[in-house]
C-alpha cells in the first residue's frame, strides 16, 4: 500500500515514480493514483483513505505492506495524529504582546517542568509551550510525555525498515534519476497538469518544471534544482525515520538483493 503523499495523484506519475504497469501486475497495490490533481490533501486525509484498505487487506487474511516516502503521512497512518493542539492564531496575538518575561513567568508557574525543558531565550518556543499548556489544559511536558509513552507502545507492535544509501551513490541515483524522469516525458506531465491543488504543485519536479516551461530555466538548470531539491528531500527523510525506533535502518548498496531485504524483514 502506498504511503508516498505524491503517488496518491493521477497523473504524476512520472514524477513520482510511480510503480510501472508491469510493477502493478505483479501484486495487488493500493492508493495508487486515487486522487485527481486539483485535490488538497494531507496527513490526516491520507489516513482515512488508508485505513479502511488496511482492514480491508487484513479482513482478508493477508499482511499489508506499506511502502513510501512521506514521514508525517507515515507517522499519522501508524500513531495516529499527536495530541499536542495546533496554534491558534488569536492566542498568539495575544501573547505575543506580552514580554519575554511575563511569558516565562506565566511559563513557570503553568509547567515547571516544562519551563525547565525549554530553551527560554527562545521567544517561540516559549509562546508555543504556553500555547500548548492553554489549549490542551494540561501541561505541556505532560502531554508531551504521554504522547511519547504511547508512541513507544504503539511501536512495540510494528515492524518497519528503511533504506540507508551511501551518500555518493544516492547523488549519484538521485542524478540519473531525474535525467531519465526528464528524458521520460516529465515535461510534457507538468504542462498536461492545468488544475493542481496546493499540495499537488509542492511534489518536487513541478515548480522546476513549470518555471522551465515559462523560459526561467534552461533544461540544465531545471534538471540540477530537481536533483538539488531531490537531495534535500532525502536528507531529511534520513533524518526523520533514523529518530523512528520501531524501524530498522537497512544499509543497501548497487548491489543489494532487495528481494533478500523483504525477505529478511518480512
Amino acid at each position: 500500500m502506498n504511503a508516498d503523499a505524491y503517488q496518491l495523484y493521477r497523473g504524476l506519475e512520472i514524477i513520482s515514480a510511480a510503480p510501472s504497469r508491469k510493477e502493478l501486475a505483479q501484486a495487488p497495490h493500493h492508493l495508487y493514483g486515487v486522487l485527481s490533481p486539483d485535490e488538497i490533501c494531507d496527513a490526516m486525509r491520507y489516513r482515512e483513505l488508508a485505513l479502511p484498505v488496511i482492514e480491508d487487506i487484513q479482513s482478508r487474511g493477508k499482511t499489508p505492506i506499506v511502502t513510501g516516502g512521506s514521514g508525517l503521512y507515515l507517522k499519522f497512518l501508524t500513531h495516529g495524529p499527536s495530541p499536542v493542539p495546533s496554534g491558534d492564531d488569536s492566542l498568539r496575538a495575544e501573547l505575543e504582546r506580552d514580554s519575554d518575561a511575563a511569558l516565562i513567568a506565566r511559563l513557570s508557574e503553568l509547567d515547571p517542568a516544562g519551563a525547565a525543558a525549554t530553551n527560554l531565550k527562545n521567544r517561540r518556543y516559549v509562546i508555543r509551550a504556553l500555547e500548548i499548556c492553554i489549549l490542551s489544559g494540561h501541561k505541556m511536558s505532560e502531554v508531551k510525555s504521554d504522547w511519547k509513552s504511547a508512541s513507544e507502545s504503539i511501536g512495540k507492535d510494528l515492524r518497519g525498515v528503511y533504506l540507508v544509501w551511501d551518500r555518493d551513490l544516492l547523488r549519484q541515483r538521485i542524478n540519473a534519476r531525474t535525467e531519465a524522469m526528464l528524458d521520460q516525458g516529465a515535461i510534457a506531465e507538468v504542462s498536461a497538469i492545468t488544475h493542481a491543488s496546493v499540495t499537488c504543485e509542492k511534489a518536487i519536479g513541478i515548480p522546476q518544471i513549470r518555471a522551465h516551461l515559462a523560459g526561467e530555466l534552461t533544461r540544465a538548470e531545471c534538471a540540477e534544482r530537481i536533483a538539488a531539491a531531490t537531495r534535500q528531500y532525502a536528507k531529511r527523510q534520513r533524518t526523520w525515520f533514523s529518530k523512528e525506533t520501531w524501524l530498522t535502518p537497512c544499509p543497501v548498496s548497487q548491489t543489494t538483493d532487495m528481494a533478500a531485504v523483504a525477505k529478511q524483514f518480512g
